[in-house]
């Protein structure tokens, strides 16, 4: 089954909340990637702006370790993971329904950089009607400080300066080396998840949310695979908050936030499949 050893959770419309809203017709899917060291409670702020749209939701954050850790040893954790999220559509009998992508920061990008390695390998998952994706506060590049930042929010303050410390010191020794001193190098055996997204092939719509107040991902690694997505022909919005933090677009600009999602998703579903609503419900 899909949800070995996945700590995520589900939510299913009221009947009637998705017949008002969808006429009888398929409810999209929300899968919502979470960033590192995020808790489900922050999580679900963000799908319940789904959830009062009708749509069904899924939530998922991959663990810290394998964010910050495995990932930049090239170990395939996230690329497990990302597969067992996808038979989750699968496993809930919803793998005919529109699918909306809605990640955060790189923890969340970095795992939807191995769905889409999935998606493209393996025929049965083509068929899977993916609409669009939307990247609050992502995707940023070989950003050592912001990376140890994020790290260091990560741990949180029940990290105790003994344990802190060491792991943050052997974390930017790590990144640094891998990631920026050797990279040249090492990206014949292992492409950092920013570099490898530069040739993603899919052609679905995309939503940036981003600020050039985020201290953990550089606006300008944002706004470059925003011109790279366009040069490959992809439709693409993008919105800079201006003076939000990291992935704090929504706590700070709710409404502005709620109603670019909502709209996101509906032009998706439009240009894609047909389906319309008669009105948008906030």
């Amino acid at each position: 089954m899909g949800d070995a050893e996945l700590d995520y959770n589900v939510v299913f419309p009221e009947p009637h909340l998705a017949e008002s809203h969808w006429h009888g017709q398929k409810e999209p899917v929300v899968i919502l990637l979470g960033w590192a060291g995020c808790k489900d409670k922050h999580l679900a702020k963000y799908s319940s702006i789904y959830n009062e749209q009708g749509c069904i939701t899924i939530r998922y954050t991959a663990p810290w370790k394998a964010v910050f850790f495995s990932e930049a040893f090239g170990s395939k954790e996230l690329l497990e993971i990302a597969r067992k999220l996808l038979d989750l559509l699968y496993d809930y009998e919803v793998e005919s329904n529109p699918i909306l992508f809605h990640m955060f920061s790189n923890g969340g990008f970095m795992l939807y950089r191995y769905i889409i390695e999935h998606l493209q390998r393996e025929e049965q998952l083509r068929a899977l009607g993916v609409v669009g994706t939307i990247l609050d506060s992502a995707p940023g590049n070989q950003n050592v400080i912001g990376s140890v930042r994020a790290l260091n929010a990560t741990l949180g303050p029940e990290t105790h300066t003994v344990l802190r410390y060491p792991i943050l010191a052997v974390f930017t020794c790590m990144v640094f080396l891998l990631r920026v001193l050797l990279y040249s190098l090492t990206k014949y055996i292992h492409k950092n998840h920013y570099d490898a997204m530069l040739d993603d092939p899919t052609s679905w719509p995309q939503l940036y949310l981003y600020s050039r107040a985020d201290k953990v991902i550089a606006h300008r690694d944002v706004e470059l695979m925003v011109r790279a997505r366009k040069q490959r022909g992809v439709r693409v919005e993008s919105v800079d908050f201006i003076n939000s933090d990291h992935v704090s677009h929504n706590r700070l600009f709710p409404e502005e936030y709620s109603v670019r999602c909502v709209t996101f998703l509906e032009y998706c579903l439009k240009n894609s499949t047909g389906i319309k609503r008669k009105h948008v419900s906030m």
